[in-house]
């Protein structure tokens, strides 16, 4: 049995990643945005062993859940938003663009904060192949804002953050994960793929005594990172980033073993 947090979890492919490893008899715990959606993730997966509560676009909440949590086997980073459509930028009450600080900079600063744990899962996409690395303008301060782009970049920079922390510790078990177009909130009715089925390598990853490789990224879709996606500079500019705009490096938490 392994002790799992999956983030994002009151509905979607969090919620199926969380039903299928309680199914197998892992200790999960969901994790909501509020209290009521986190009264909503329990009732959907009664078996799980807790909720914790935290607003991701919120550096303060993300820093608070962060100091609630233990150490786990597995953390899979499936939270976040997509606003793909939208005409203009969103900022959090941290002044930055709320795509990029909930799809990515909320997992950095989670990750490094609490005890390390053995394996992280990131959730990407096949969208990343169009995302850019900016990394001087992550917040569209200079640039025009483009919501679609803001997407794929930060499902590009999730995978940039699996490979990043599969470099810098290499005793956890670091992947990024492209789980296809999903019917959920977020992917619309008409997406072809059963949050089940995207589900399933997730929670693979996250718990099987087969998932011992790091540094991949799982898709079965034509689109593959290449070498420069793997650049050792680049890497760690995006993990320096993170750690300027969330205030926390590497090691300062408890993290460090």
């Amino acid at each position: 049995m392994k002790h799992i947090l999956v983030t994002g979890s009151a509905d979607g492919i969090g919620q199926q990643i969380a039903q299928q490893l309680t199914a197998a008899g892992h200790h999960v715990v969901l994790h909501a945005r509020t209290e009521e959606r986190a009264v909503a993730a329990k009732a959907a997966v009664p078996a799980a062993a807790d909720v914790v509560v935290g607003d991701l676009a919120s550096l303060e909440q993300t820093r608070a859940l962060a100091a609630t949590l233990g150490r786990f086997d597995a953390v899979v980073h499936n939270a976040g938003i997509a606003r793909m459509d939208s005409s203009e930028r969103a900022l959090t009450e941290d002044g930055l663009d709320s795509t990029f600080q909930v799809n990515v900079l909320a997992p950095y600063l989670l990750t490094a904060l609490m005890p390390r744990p053995g394996r992280l899962v990131f959730m990407s996409s096949a969208l990343a192949a169009e995302g850019v690395t900016d990394l001087r303008d992550v917040s569209y301060e200079t640039r025009q804002w483009n919501g679609y782009e803001a997407y794929c970049s930060s499902k590009l920079y999730c995978m940039l953050l699996a490979f990043a922390f599969a470099r810098r510790w290499p005793d956890t078990l670091s992947n990024a994960v492209d789980p296809g177009w999903v019917r959920t909130r977020m992917g619309g009715a008409g997406a072809p793929t059963d949050p089940a089925d995207a589900a399933r390598v997730p929670a693979w990853l996250a718990a099987s005594d087969e998932a011992l490789d790091s540094g991949g990224y799982l898709t079965d879709r034509d689109w593959h990172p290449g070498e420069q996606h793997r650049d050792p500079v680049l890497l760690d500019e995006l993990l320096a980033l993170c750690a300027h705009l969330g205030g926390a490096r590497l090691g300062e938490g408890p993290g460090t073993r």
